[in-house]
C-alpha cells in the first residue's frame, strides 16, 4: 500500500479497521491474506490489554491479553496490513464511500471496521489495581473459572448480585457471601440466599487488604471480610465517538451497535466487532466475528 502524505492517504483503501484487539486483528489477518488494501488505526488500550490469563482461546491453553495482541498485530503485518498509532477522530460516509479522519489527515476506504472496544470501569476500592485480574474480577464469564474452590465474596451494588452469588456457587465455589454494596437486600433476596446457603453482608467496602496476596475487604464501619477472590461490581464506557456523526442503530438502551449476523450496521459498509455490538465480547468471540466480518467484505470486493 502507498504511503500516506501529509493530507492521508493516496488511494482509496479496500478497507480501514479502527482498533488493533482481537476482533480488529483477526479481521486484518483475514484481509491482509485476500490481499487487499488495509489500514490499521492502532493504539495501545482496550480491555484485552489488562488480561492477565485467557485460558478459553481455542489452541492456547493460557495466555496474557499483552501476548496474544502482540503476537496477532505481527501477523497483520507480516500479510501487508500498514499500521497508524494515531486515535481516529471521525468517521463520515458518503457515496458508497468512507472517510476516517485522524491526526489531521484524511483517509478513504470502501468499508470500514469499528473495533475499538471499551474502557473498563472500576469500583472506587482502596487497593483495588493491586489485585485486579489476579483475584478480583468483573466478568463471571471471563474468569469464574479462576475462583474455583476458593472463598468468593460476590460484591454488587443490585439485586443482580444475588444471582451471580447463586450462579457461581452453582459453577465454581461452595463458599460463597454476597456484599449488598450500599443497599438494604429484600426479605424475598435474604430467603433466596439463605435457601442456597450464601451468607450476606450489608455496608459500604473501602479497602482490599493482603500484601501479597488478597486477604479481605475492609468496610466502612471497619468490620474485615475474610475472602481469597472477589467477583465485584464494574462497567465500561464504549470508544465509539467517532462514529457519532454516522449514527448507526443502537440497542433499545441507546448503547451498544445493533448488527446483522456478519457484523455490519444500519449504516452499509461500516461493521462492528466486540464490545461496541449486541451480545457477548470475549477475546475468541470478537475474532470470530473478525473473521466472519473481512470474509464478508470480501465476497462483495470480488462479487462472489
Amino acid at each position: 500500500m502507498e504511503q500516506a502524505d501529509s493530507a492521508g492517504s493516496r488511494e482509496l483503501l479496500d478497507c480501514i479497521v479502527i482498533g488493533g484487539g482481537p476482533g480488529g486483528l483477526q479481521a486484518c489477518i483475514h484481509l491482509g491474506r485476500y490481499n487487499f488494501r488495509v489500514l490499521l488505526f492502532h493504539t495501545l488500550g482496550g480491555r484485552t490489554l489488562l488480561a492477565k490469563h485467557i485460558e478459553n482461546y481455542l489452541g492456547l491453553p493460557v495466555v496474557s491479553g499483552p501476548a496474544l495482541l502482540e503476537t496477532g498485530l505481527a501477523q497483520a503485518k507480516n500479510f501487508g496490513v500498514a499500521v497508524e498509532n494515531v486515535r481516529v477522530e471521525r468517521v463520515t460516509g458518503h457515496e458508497g464511500q468512507f472517510e476516517v479522519l485522524a491526526s489531521g489527515k484524511t483517509y478513504r476506504s470502501r468499508y470500514v471496521i469499528a473495533a475499538s472496544g471499551a474502557k473498563e470501569t472500576l469500583a472506587p476500592f482502596k487497593n483495588l489495581h493491586r489485585y485486579f485480574g489476579h483475584s478480583y474480577y468483573t466478568c463471571m464469564i471471563c474468569d469464574g473459572y479462576r475462583t474455583t474452590g476458593k472463598k468468593l465474596l460476590v460484591i454488587d451494588r443490585t439485586v443482580n448480585g444475588v444471582r451471580m452469588s447463586i450462579g457461581m456457587k452453582q459453577m465454581y465455589t461452595r463458599d460463597v457471601t454476597f456484599l449488598a454494596h450500599g443497599f438494604t437486600l429484600a426479605p424475598v433476596y435474604r430467603t433466596l440466599l439463605e435457601d442456597e446457603g450464601i451468607g450476606l453482608i450489608e455496608g459500604r467496602p473501602e479497602e482490599l487488604l493482603g500484601e501479597t496476596k488478597l486477604e479481605g475487604v475492609r468496610m466502612a464501619d471497619g468490620r474485615v471480610i475474610p475472602c481469597e477472590v472477589i467477583l465485584g461490581w464494574g462497567g465500561i464506557t464504549l470508544n465509539d465517538e467517532y462514529l457519532g456523526l454516522l449514527d448507526p442503530e443502537r440497542d433499545a438502551d441507546g448503547f451498544k451497535i445493533v448488527t446483522n449476523s456478519s457484523g455490519e450496521s444500519s449504516i452499509p459498509g461500516l461493521f462492528v466487532l466486540g464490545s461496541l455490538r449486541t451480545g457477548h465480547s470475549q477475546a475468541i468471540i470478537s475474532a470470530g466475528q473478525g473473521a466472519e466480518a473481512a470474509i464478508a467484505i470480501s465476497t462483495r470486493i470480488v462479487e462472489l
